[in-house]
């Protein structure tokens, strides 16, 4: 059991005192300080003041090391992400972390694609990728970079290495925004997302590259969602042309003049 290290853990994370808890959970000060040195043994009634006062379930304060917990997990608990408490609702993340517990960033090169798209919950899978770190990138969140592959997105060129960051609540989706998307059928795609999920259960996935048509994407076919944060490539972008811009205007016109007229239907 953890508990006595669990709720001295979360105090110092909150920069609360001893003191201060005890009196929030109306007990005494000496008898919390029992509970973090596990010389007294708080009643399930105490149990649940405690667990509502972090926001975390009975089952992770009695179960988990929380000190074992990466930066990006206890980020993820803190937000209410709690597996004890939104059951399916959360969606588990495999991941990997460095010998100072930090998020490591696992690369998915081209060849590693075809076994990302069933290996992405298989912890063994994960940890076999090579990973790094980006020191400026914020180590309350969670990153994985993807090969491009294919020219659909230009002018980011095939090859390209896309970072994204972890979605856990699609509802977040911004719409016109670019995402990485792990699909059952096609796997790893990089797009530009409308969002109508609340509306009709599916991603609507853009190319940036007018010559590809967009299409559908129904929620029960998505397994994972990465913000797009930035890309590396060894290769310079090719320059517009006029018509290249125009091209790429008269697309975009489209586009909103389609999600126009979806509204304006629904109306």
């Amino acid at each position: 059991m953890y508990f006595n290290s669990n709720i001295r853990f979360l105090r110092k994370r909150r920069n609360r005192t001893q003191d201060a808890v005890a009196n929030v959970l109306g007990i005494k000060r000496p008898t919390y300080n029992g509970y973090e040195n596990a010389v007294a043994q708080p009643s399930i009634e105490t149990l649940i003041a405690f667990s509502k006062y972090f926001n975390v379930s009975l089952d992770t304060l009695l179960k988990i090391n929380l000190e074992e917990l990466s930066e990006f997990q206890l980020s993820e608990l803190e937000r209410g992400n709690d597996v004890y408490i939104t059951g399916s609702k959360l969606r588990i993340l495999t991941t990997t972390v460095d010998n100072v517990n930090e998020e490591n960033i696992e690369l998915v090169p081209e060849k590693a694609k075809a076994g990302y798209a069933t290996g992405f919950a298989d912890p063994d899978y994960i940890k076999e990728l090579p990973m790094f770190q980006l020191p400026f990138l914020s180590r309350q969140k969670k990153y994985r970079t993807f090969q491009l592959n294919g020219d659909s997105m230009l002018p980011i060129p095939n090859g390209a290495w896309v970072t994204g960051e972890f979605l856990q609540d699609w509802n977040n989706i911004i719409n016109g925004h670019a995402y990485i998307i792990l699909t059952i059928d096609e796997g790893v795609v990089f797009k530009i997302v409308e969002n109508l999920l609340k509306e009709e259960n599916k991603l609507t996935l853009f190319s940036l590259n007018p010559e590809y048509h967009a299409y559908d994407v129904h929620v029960a076919q998505i397994k994972e969602v990465w913000q797009f944060v930035h890309y590396i490539s060894a290769e310079l972008p090719e320059p517009l042309e006029p018509k290249d811009e125009m091209l790429l205007a008269m697309e975009a016109m489209k586009k909103d003049i389609e999600m126009i007229r979806k509204k304006v239907v629904k109306k």
